[in-house]
């Protein structure tokens, strides 16, 4: 697991969406937690794959936001966000294997084409019976 040092994270507190009741509209548990990839320490090909990820978290700027309201408590909502982002450094920090190119087999090739011909075969013989 990688670390991520605590002042590069940017903490806000937040009301939680949703239903809770009257202490919803006082109480703000829910946690916003901003992470700059670009300015972080991490090393520079986690940064570059974190960055290269379709991922509706982080920014065009190359900020991970993660809004963590699961819970009801302020202090589950930090832990939960920052199991989530480390989860989502880690992902990024595993190299990915690169795929060996491959050849169909001729006996793969001969079944396709096998199937191909039948089915041709079954929509010909749909067609208006001649007497």
């Amino acid at each position: 697991m990688i670390r991520i040092p605590s002042d590069e994270l940017e903490w806000s507190a937040i009301r939680a969406q949703g239903a809770g009741g009257q202490n919803v509209n006082k109480v703000a548990t829910a946690v916003h937690l901003r992470f700059d990839v670009r300015a972080s320490s991490l090393a520079d090909d986690i940064k570059r794959r974190l960055l290269a990820l379709r991922d509706q978290r982080i920014t065009a700027d190359g900020v991970v936001v993660i809004k963590a309201q699961r819970y009801r408590s302020q202090e589950k909502n930090h832990d939960d966000a920052l199991t989530r982002l480390h989860e989502l450094v880690d992902s990024a920090a595993t190299v990915p294997r690169l795929r060996k190119p491959t050849k169909p087999t001729k006996a793969s090739q001969r079944r396709r084409v096998d199937g191909k011909v039948k089915r041709g075969q079954v929509k010909a013989a749909r067609g208006r019976v001649v007497e």
